[in-house]
This record gives structure tokens, C-alpha cells and sequence, in this order.
């Protein structure tokens, strides 16, 4: 990826103009305010790290996002489509097509993993289920 111009400073800058919309998205707004309250750069930080562990393979990440997301309230899985939109707009101001590509595909992998982390649940069985020796195949 450094080949595409892609380096911390890029990742940075995607970083921060993500956030920026993010902050003033009428309905991420005020679930990111709620959870990060007033000192925005350690996120900033902490999510430039994230981006360059995932598409630079850096290391600099050492967080766990699935238990930090799943302890957010007020989240719903459209807000995930309304995250993935900013996200894809932004990268794609920032960078070339395919470069903004990549950035893309592993945030939709990334948001499909917390999705079913944070909504998948599994319910009770069905009543006609078939279970261990009762003749079904």
C-alpha cells in the first residue's frame, strides 16, 4: 500500500476527516460525543493506530474492538450502514479508486464482524427441530 501513497499521514488525515463527519452526523453525532465526551485526540490516536495496523500491518494497534463496541448503548445495525457511507465517501475523496478500494472492503468486513458481535443472537429452537435419535437424518 505505500506504493498507492498510502502512509500514516494519509491514514491520518482519512482518520480525522472521517471523524470530523462522524461528529457531525445527526445520528453518530451524539453517540460518539456520549462516549468520548470532550478530548476527541486519544480516539483520533487510537483509531489512526487501527488503520495502520489493518492496511499497513504495522502493529501499532493493541486494542479490542469488538468489547468496546459491544458496550456502546443506543447503537443500532443502520447506524452501521450510515458509519460505512462516511467512511466510503471520505476514502474516496482521499485517495485513488482502487487505493479507496481496499480501504472499503476491510471496513465493511470490519463493521460485518462488530454487527454480529453487537446484533447476532441466537434463539431459543424450534419447536420442530430435530434432535440426536429421534430417527431423523
Amino acid at each position: 500500500m505505500d506504493k498507492a501513497g498510502v502512509d500514516r499521514q494519509s491514514i491520518d488525515k482519512l482518520v480525522r476527516e472521517f471523524y470530523a463527519r462522524v461528529r457531525n452526523d445527526e445520528r453518530l453525532g451524539p453517540i460518539f460525543d456520549r462516549e468520548i465526551s470532550s478530548d476527541w485526540k486519544p480516539h483520533l490516536e487510537k483509531m489512526t493506530d487501527f488503520w495502520c495496523s489493518v492496511i499497513l500491518k504495522s502493529g501499532d494497534y493493541h486494542g479490542r474492538p469488538v468489547p468496546a463496541h459491544t458496550r456502546l448503548r443506543g447503537v443500532t445495525e443502520a447506524d452501521f450502514e450510515i458509519w460505512q457511507a462516511l467512511f466510503a465517501t471520505t476514502a474516496a475523496e482521499l485517495f485513488a479508486p482502487d487505493t479507496a478500494a481496499v480501504f472499503v472492503a476491510r471496513a465493511e468486513r470490519i463493521a460485518k464482524s462488530l454487527r454480529l458481535a453487537m446484533f447476532f443472537r441466537l434463539g431459543p429452537p424450534d419447536v420442530g427441530q430435530c434432535h440426536p435419535g429421534d430417527g431423523a437424518l
